[in-house]
């Protein structure tokens, strides 16, 4: 009888690689007569570049050439325009992209100006500290809204102002639902930045080769098909002269989909001018500035509800900081405001963003891309509802939650993938019965916190609901062959960046093929072996990649029953014949089972005539392109217990219940709402970005940025429910960022409830025990006036 493979708790082939240090990151590619790049960057989040002096760079001995802006002649440019404008009726937008280096002005701390090649990066840095540039400092604006003012100094002189988008979308008329109701609450929410602080930070190594006209780039991408292309025509190659690896990398979470970098479009051209390998690994300190960050929104929102706590409408004015550039487009406010709807029926909704150019790094996705801070105003919304209401906070969100008959529900505005936000499915109901039961929420409240309270201990609740729009398109795709030594070879265009893509794409195979997934061989983003595809992000890799090895693993499939036919001499059709193990055999007779290796040597013959209309060998390529994004759904609940004197807090219980679709793997989908958890954790209450007035980021080093330790995130029980998504054949959803996106609110929210002051409201995020501190205090001397 065949195994089944699917929907199994695996553990990760990918494992033993990355325990015993046999994995391949970027740092690790050394390569003969290798030299190294130091960046020189701005110290001034806005100034003009007057001069630039490199004489005392270039007389350090081992100094092999000195690049500024001026020096890259013809080949100076810009970034691209990752993702356009979606079709939304009277939208604003300006493109205005980073260039390769600083031309006349730098806009943000960090960004590069010069670049030093030299035999080794201790001399490449000294190089870059005895290059001399004399800028004039300019006004500095790290607020959107005050760099919106009319004196304003303009970060892009070409514009007007600083402006980088507007927005407005909408559905119902908000404006009328108000006056039908009962209750009207206005609420104002500041959702600060933080950083990713991935474990690998960003790294290039590039290496031309003359003699066979071939560049070959190991790059931490997470689109490497779409930089070989771009690579290819900066640089005047055909794309089959370019390969880039993306070989492990020590997490992307988004940052390092943004394509291209200043470093990733000078390397290549450094490489081919010097017929050198050039090597860059960004240190902790440039992360800090050079990569992608994410959050920094404020929001004015009201929601509009009968007393009976029915939702009538939602109104969110928001602005978005946007850092100095957008070459990401609007995907992660667009993000917000979709996300912001959640799993409720809300008949009317108002939504407008302004965008705005600051002086601080480039804003991309990062895990969540502005889903966080749509979901945070919605819940935060539902629970000043709930108290003002005197309803439950469960009971109010149950009543609101969208039947499960209105599926597919069209929301009727644009989401990122420019179609209609459309929810494919959905079930919230159980989820949310699921966590109440989980948490043990009646016994929470009717035992434990009136127990706490008798002992002097501050116990609060939080419970949340959230939606994950994932899987976009425009596609993924996917080859497979059946070896003849009997191993099964999978490649795929999409990247990996710890997502157990080697073990949960192998089971995709292995339930088609009846392979052990220890036969099965993956690789993951290397334009050689692969040629198309887009990328890892938006939790797509099971949705979208998964879905286009699925469909090449069955064609595979169909070939192999096709050629065991032949071999049974017709005596057999093929809905009598079984996989397993390896081996294709009659229906229970295993002593007539041909191994696949065997059968694969046979269907490539080296004499005679592969018959017309077949195809030799037991291979398939095919692709995979969803009509639309598929809606995960999830409900968070936590327990916490605070120290009203220190508000240092400790979670005493977490859990979550996901409806991502048919499972894959469970064990990894649990390993991956986990990340999200502990990230989400971060972002809630330790990990904030502090710039002082001139744009300095104050806490730019892991001694005062504060990541959450193993100490700090609790063992985290899941729960899943299925709806399965009928937008692709394996019913699957996204999870990546499921376990990141509601953790803000749920924070604020079991604060709330362990404190019990009254009327004091938590609408910021992230926090902090002396943030809170400082919350707690103001509110206690304002009611004292």
């Amino acid at each position: 009888m065949a195994t089944r493979y699917f929907g199994e708790r695996i553990k990760r082939n990918e494992d033993p690689r990355l325990l015993t240090g046999r994995a391949l990151f970027v740092d690790d590619v050394n390569l003969p007569g290798m030299v190294h790049i130091a960046f020189v960057r701005s110290p001034y989040a806005h100034a003009r570049i007057k001069s630039i002096d490199v004489s005392a760079a270039k007389e350090l001995p081992g100094v092999i050439a000195i690049y500024t802006a001026e020096g890259l002649g013809s080949y100076w440019r810009t970034g691209i325009l990752n993702v356009g404008l979606p079709p939304i009726k009277n939208a604003i937008f300006h493109e205005r992209l980073h260039p390769i280096l600083a031309k006349d002005k730098v806009r943000h701390v960090g960004e590069p100006v010069g670049c030093i090649v030299a035999e080794s990066r201790y001399i490449a840095e000294d190089a870059a500290n005895r290059v001399a540039v004399d800028y004039e400092s300019l006004a500095v604006h790290i607020d959107p809204r005050k760099a919106l003012e009319p004196k304003a100094a303009l970060i892009h002189e070409d514009l007007k102002d600083n402006l980088a988008a507007h927005v407005v979308q909408q559905k119902g008329n908000y404006e009328k639902a108000k006056t039908q109701a009962d209750l009207v609450i206005k609420r104002e929410f500041f959702y600060d930045r933080g950083t990713a602080a991935a474990m690998e930070n960003r790294g290039i190594v590039t290496s031309w080769d003359d003699k066979a006209g071939k560049l070959t780039m190991w790059d931490t991408t997470q689109a490497p098909v779409i930089i070989r292309n771009g690579i290819a025509s900066m640089l005047g190659l055909s794309e089959h002269q370019v390969r880039v690896v993306a070989p492990f990398i020590g997490g992307g979470f988004g940052p390092k989909i943004l394509m291209f970098y200043p470093e990733e479009m000078l390397l290549p051209w450094i490489s081919m001018q010097l017929n050198r390998p050039v090597k860059w690994i960004e240190d902790r300190s440039e992360n800090f500035y050079s990569t992608t960050q994410e959050r920094g929104q404020f929001h004015e929102s009201e929601i509009a509800l009968k007393k009976d706590g029915t939702i009538l409408g939602v109104k969110d004015v928001f602005w978005h900081d946007n850092g100095a550039y957008d070459p990401y487009g609007l995907t992660v406010p667009i993000n917000t405001q979709c996300t912001l709807l959640s799993m409720y029926h809300i008949p009317s909704y108002f939504s407008e963003f302004t965008a705005v150019f600051t002086n601080k790094p480039i804003v991309t996705p990062y895990r969540g891309a502005g889903r966080q801070h749509g979901i945070y105003v919605m819940e935060r919304l539902m629970d000043a509802a709930a108290k003002e209401l005197g309803m439950d906070k469960v009971e109010l969100r149950r009543k609101n939650l969208i039947p499960p008959d209105q599926f597919p529900y069209k929301q009727g505005i644009i989401y990122q993938d420019f179609s209609e936000l459309t929810y494919d499915s959905g079930n919230y109901q159980p989820l949310v019965d699921k966590a109440l039961k989980m948490i043990d929420y009646d016994k929470f409240y009717g035992e434990m916190k009136p127990g706490a309270e008798k002992e002097g201990k501050k116990l609060g609740l939080g419970f949340v609901c959230y939606v994950e729009g994932t899987g976009i398109g425009p596609y993924e795709g996917a080859r497979i062959q059946v070896q003849a030594n009997g191993r099964v070879s999978v490649a795929t265009g999409i990247g990996t960046q710890g997502q157990g893509h080697y073990t949960s794409y192998a089971q995709v195979v292995a339930e088609q093929l009846g392979m052990p997934v220890d036969q099965i061989d993956i690789v993951t983003g290397d334009t050689d072996q692969f040629h198309w595809g887009v990328g890892t992000f938006a939790s797509r890799g099971a949705v979208v990649a998964g879905n286009a090895i699925h469909a090449a693993a069955k064609r595979v499939r169909e070939k192999i029953l096709a050629r065991a036919v032949e071999e049974f001499e017709g005596e057999i059709t093929a809905d009598k014949l079984e996989l397993v193990d390896g081996k294709v055999q009659i229906l229970g007779a295993p002593e007539t089972a041909i191994p696949l290796g065997e059968l694969a040597l046979k269907a490539n013959p080296m004499r005679g005539a592969v018959k017309p209309g077949t195809e030799p060998g037991l291979e398939a390529t095919d692709y995979f392109g969803p009509e639309m994004g598929a809606t995960a759904s999830g409900v968070h609940a936590m327990i916490i217990e605070i120290d009203p004197e220190t508000m240092m807090l400790e979670i005493k219980k977490y859990v979550t219940v996901h409806d991502c679709g048919n499972v894959i793997n469970p064990l990894i989908l649990d390993g991956q709402i986990h990340g999200g958890v502990a990230q989400g954790i971060g972002n809630a209450f330790y990990e904030q970005l502090i710039f002082d007035e001139m744009g300095q980021i104050l806490n730019a080093s892991l001694m005062d940025y504060l990541l959450p330790g193993a100490n700090d995130v609790p063992r985290i029980e899941v729960g899943h429910q299925v709806t399965t998504s009928p937008l692709n054949p394996m019913g699957v959803k996204g999870a990546g960022e499921a376990g990141a996106i509601p953790v803000g609110p749920l924070f604020s929210q079991a604060i709330e409830d362990a404190l019990g002051i009254e009327g004091f409201e938590l609408t910021e995020i992230p926090l902090s025990p002396s943030r809170l501190w400082e919350l707690v205090s103001s509110h206690k001397n304002h009611k004292k006036r």
